[in-house]
């Protein structure tokens, strides 16, 4: 009866349309109310969630990201991917799906990334003739290879809410390889949807301006090479990484860039402020949450329930995505994370997949939810920025769609691609 009130109120709340951080809060105190467990527990398990102190990393994340987005760095990996790319037909779609992934490597954010190459693409595309459905398409699935890259805070999140199960720097080094092929799916989708449509080819510029625009946009590039060399040599922590991103951020956009205005310094730390408030409230009613479901042994009943439609790890596996993409469009990334790991990752383990590559498998899933309505952050960023409506978009978003599937489905039954790396840079033994 527990269960049912704890699942039922849960979602009940969703419907009603109340934030997701307080539907998991309210429908956790329904329960242990009617459990008769004191009030108290609720404040423990909050105060126990929020008070680990890696979770510093998500600040400093976060923070580095917005500084990335107001700093100008954007302007300058566009140009640099309409350089690598442009002239191939479709151009503008195929540098958009390069700059965003560029970008998403340095603001590890879906939503900045959509925000920053958004403002900047879509009206160029527009403007060149482009649909503007395909600008936001792009745009907008291309994005979210943010959520797989080293900056990206949703990974201390997955290493956290797996309970020690996982490294923070496995995690790092494992994402490289799904990000690049996200952004390879993502191209053929945009050149496939180019040539169907008879978009026309660019001019390539020559390789002297290719070369100028690398070296205008490695500065801000480098922000990668920096948390990836310095995690794994054990230089510094995934937590002191994150610190030393927001210094280099700084640095970078006040004193190499100069595009750092005071006052766009201000909104960054304030989004950054707000972001990091949002998702350490998520955190501590999520604690909550696991709590109770640890103690109805919610896992343990969804692994039976499974083991009952089939005993195949590739039949469980899908399962397991179909379940986190449902679940993914009514929720935010970190609260799907949160919730969905304590139950689902010890089925996978059981069914043979390596908690790392569970990680990326949920990353996708959860990214893939950030542009299906009715949550769809990333589309309704986009959306507002091309100056159309969310209908007017999903008419035309299956090839987009089905290439994220086809990496998400690359990840789920391909090990490699998400361990070869751990493996290689760091001895992985998973």
């Amino acid at each position: 009866m527990e269960l049912i009130i704890l699942g039922a109120t849960f979602f009940g709340f969703l419907i009603l349309g109340v934030p997701v951080a307080f539907a998991i809060g309210l429908s956790a105190i329904c329960t242990i109310l009617y459990e008769g467990l004191p009030v108290a527990v609720i404040f423990q398990q909050m105060m126990s969630g929020m008070n680990i102190f890696s979770f510093l990393a998500i600040p400093f994340f976060v923070f580095s990201g917005e500084l990335m987005l107001h700093g100008g760095v954007a302007d300058k990996i566009v140009q640099l991917a309409k350089n690598l790319v442009g002239h191939i037909r479709g151009g503008l779609g195929m540098s958009n799906v390069v700059a965003c992934t560029l970008f998403g490597g340095v603001s590890g954010s879906p939503v900045a990334d959509v925000s920053a190459m958004g403002a900047v693409m879509i009206p160029m595309m527009k403007k060149e003739g482009f649909d503007t459905d395909y600008a936001v398409n792009v745009t907008t699935h291309a994005s979210l290879v943010g959520a797989l890259m080293p900056t990206s805070h949703n990974m201390i999140i997955y290493a956290l809410a797996a309970g020690g199960k996982v490294s923070i720097g496995a995690l790092i080094a494992a994402g490289l390889l799904p990000a690049l092929v996200l952004m390879v799916c993502m191209l053929v989708a945009a050149y496939a949807v180019a040539v169907k449509r008879g978009y026309p080819a660019g001019k390539f510029p020559g390789w002297r301006e290719v070369f100028r625009s690398l070296a205008a946009a490695l500065p801000g590039l480098l922000i990668i090479g920096i948390i990836l060399a310095g995690i794994l040599s054990g230089v510094f922590t995934a937590t002191e990484s994150a610190a030393i991103a927001v210094t280099y951020t700084i640095l970078l956009t006040f004193f190499i860039y100069r595009s750092m205005t005071w006052g766009n310094f201000l909104r960054a730390a304030a989004k950054a402020v707000k972001t990091t408030g949002v998702v350490l409230l998520l955190i501590g009613v999520s604690t909550m949450f696991q709590y109770l479901m640890g103690l109805y042994e919610v896992a343990d009943l969804a692994g039976e329930m499974m083991s009952k439609v089939s005993t195949q790890p590739w039949m469980i596996f899908l399962l397991i995505n179909v379940i986190l993409f449902v679940l993914g469009t009514f929720m935010d990334m970190a609260a799907t994370i949160l919730i969905c790991t304590p139950i689902f990752l010890p089925i996978a383990m059981k069914a043979g997949m390596d908690p790392v590559q569970f990680g990326m498998l949920m990353l996708i899933n959860c990214a893939l939810g950030l542009n299906t309505p009715p949550v769809g952050t990333t589309q309704f960023v986009g959306c507002a920025i091309g100056g159309i409506s969310v209908g007017a978009v999903m008419r035309t978003i299956l090839p987009f769609y089905a290439a994220l599937i086809a990496a998400l489905m690359f990840v789920t039954y391909v090990p490699a691609f998400s361990l070869w790396l751990p493996r290689l840079l760091m001895g992985y033994k998973g």
